[in-house]
């Protein structure tokens, strides 16, 4: 394979069979990656109660916080670092490194004892481990994206960087079903353990640690994929011609003409193109399960199958904005979700929980308190107390997916809740007890709530219960799985063109680098946070459509920024710049 080859007249032709399968194994190694990612925050719970409860309850709130968050916080460092060293080095090797440096951390933390057998080193190594996964998803998603697209026919870019961002959603729903899979059987065929003093079920006791141990499976058949692979043929072309870059980082972000690109990268395309990610796909699964009260089976499945019918839209936007032009399609998803989200996420309430639905709208319940003993509830990891009145009469509304107003009260004054005139406080030892009597009195459903959406499944039956995934058939699980969707749908939009958009932002030297730090502070801290970050905004106002003001604000914003400053670039030939 020689530079020739690639030279910008000739990258219109169709890829050889070579080609192809290069670009197809780069994108079955990352989907094995983002499995890896996916599995901590799917049983962040379950491993929080093992490696943290111990603790006194300050310290384990810490570490709770910092386990959680650390994956998502450390992903923009490990854009630097691995940007810089596929920038000098090559697409090739970081490739290899970041996929090694994800995998073995994945199996670890499988293989960790827990806290009750190695004390306070089991917290600590966990955390490091969580971090250490941050860091090398912050170097694989550039050069995943850059890998392919410097392969790829100039007139097809984005078709074949679609295939990348398939992988995220594919991850996720692998490690959903690996999840499931897992649960169920050793549920059905392990008695329940005790874990620190408490009872547990088996997958709670040990079974959570089969999906992170298989994951070296994956890791040794990523390894060897990778190993096939040969350099990105732009990358040969620079080193063969001297022009790399020295200082990648000083030269993407120390000088103001690459430091802007890098800026409206992030403004202008990836913060808006995270918020409705994050929202279709995470903040969906968690309102279904922690403000609609569904079962986490029930969710798991609705989701997944919406993931199933709208992944294919990463593959048609993805082609379409070779023709049409990457930014009409992404502020286009940005735009039109922004504009339809509370309409959806009504309809997905009423369908979800007819019962509940009704509730909120005939139900007037107050929140009457000192605005200044009320606080922000933001609280990632379900752990952070707070004791104040107004904070507990909020956080127990909140809880139960009621709608309130609120009134002011006197400076000092005890938080009250009004329940169809009758006042509750928020400091009586009974308040959530006679709270919750008041308003199943007043119509809100209760804990045998037959109107919710649910998929029955007995632990019993083992693995037959897989069959209950298709129990999809009723008018109730159609409807919301539509609506799920479309959801979907508005997440293929943003993020099918975004990996060929971003690559053509930016010159080969410094490409790598460029790219990733806006990608990575977009999606890991404006899209990371989302769930958390609109939850305490809907028990901050009793709205539980509020929180929806985040990622439509976000969106929005992108969609302006993007639209008056950001270049069309899907006819730039990559190569030359």
């Amino acid at each position: 394979m020689t530079t020739a080859n690639y030279a910008a007249g000739e990258r219109s032709a169709p890829m050889s069979a070579e080609e192809r399968k290069v670009i197809i194994a780069s994108s079955a190694g990352t989907i094995f990656e983002w499995y890896d990612f996916y599995l901590y925050g799917s049983l962040a719970g379950i491993i929080g109660a093992q490696f943290f409860s111990a603790y006194p309850e300050a310290t384990r709130n810490i570490f709770a916080l910092l386990a959680f968050a650390a994956g998502f916080l450390v992903r923009p460092f490990g854009a630097l670092v691995f940007g810089r060293l596929g920038d000098l080095i090559g697409r090739k090797y970081t490739f290899l490194i970041t996929i090694l440096i994800m995998g073995l951390s994945t199996f670890f933390v499988g293989l960790l004892p827990n806290y009750e057998t190695i004390g306070m080193i089991a917290p600590i190594t966990l955390i490091a481990l969580r971090m250490a996964q941050g860091l090398a998803l912050g170097g694989e998603y550039g050069g995943a994206a850059i890998y392919v697209a410097e392969h790829a026919p100039q007139n097809k870019r984005g078709w074949y960087t679609s295939f990348i961002q398939t992988t995220a959603t594919l991850g996720l729903l692998l490690s959903l079903v690996v999840i499931m899979f897992t649960q169920i059987y050793v549920n059905a065929n392990y008695p329940q353990q005790q874990v620190l003093g408490k009872a547990v079920s088996a997958f709670d006791a040990w079974g959570w640690r089969v999906p992170f141990i298989v994951s070296i499976l994956l890791l040794l058949i990523s390894l060897y994929i990778r190993l096939q692979m040969n350099e990105s043929p732009a990358f040969l072309k620079m080193k063969q011609e001297g022009s790399q870059s020295k200082a990648p980082l000083s030269e993407a972000f120390g000088q103001w003409r690459n430091a802007k690109i890098a800026l409206l990268a992030l403004l202008g395309l990836t913060a808006g193109q995270a918020v409705v990610w994050y929202t279709g796909q995470f903040y969906a699964l968690f309102y279904l399960q922690s403000i609609l009260k569904v079962d986490t089976f029930t969710a798991n499945v609705l989701i997944a199958w919406s993931l199933i019918i709208g992944t294919w839209g990463f593959l048609i936007f993805g082609s379409l904005s070779d023709k049409i032009g990457r930014k009409p399609i992404i502020l286009g998803g940005c735009l039109i979700a922004a504009l339809t989200y509370f309409p959806i996420f009504r309809m997905i309430t009423a369908t979800a929980n007819p019962a509940l639905y009704e509730a909120q709208q005939n139900t007037k319940v107050i929140v009457k308190a000192d605005p200044a003993d009320c606080s922000f509830q933001f609280n990632p990891t379900g752990t952070a107390k707070f004791t104040n009145s107004c904070d507990i009469a909020k956080a127990t509304l909140a809880r139960s997916a009621v709608q309130y107003t609120s009134e002011t009260l006197p400076a000092g004054a005890t938080a009250h809740v009004s329940v169809g005139g009758k006042d509750f406080n928020a400091k009586d030892p009974n308040f959530a007890k006679d709270v919750g009597a008041a308003l199943t009195a007043a119509g809100y459903p209760g804990a045998d709530n037959k109107s919710v959406v649910k998929i029955a499944i007995d632990p019993k039956d083992g693995l037959a219960n897989f069959a209950k995934m298709f129990d999809i058939f009723t008018p109730q699980k159609l409807t919301l799985i539509g609506l799920l969707t479309i959801l979907i749908i508005y997440v293929t939009m943003v993020y099918g063109p975004i990996a060929a958009a971003l690559v053509e932002l930016f010159p080969t030297r410094i490409r790598y680098s460029g790219l990733s730090l806006p990608y990575h502070i977009g999606n890991g801290w404006f899209g990371g946070l989302l769930p958390a970050t609109s939850f305490a905004m809907v028990a901050q106002t009793g709205d539980i459509y509020y929180g929806l003001w985040y990622p439509i604000v976000v969106a929005l914003g992108t969609f302006v920024i993007g639209l008056l400053f950001v270049p069309e670039t899907y006819k730039r030939d990559i190569h030359q710049i």
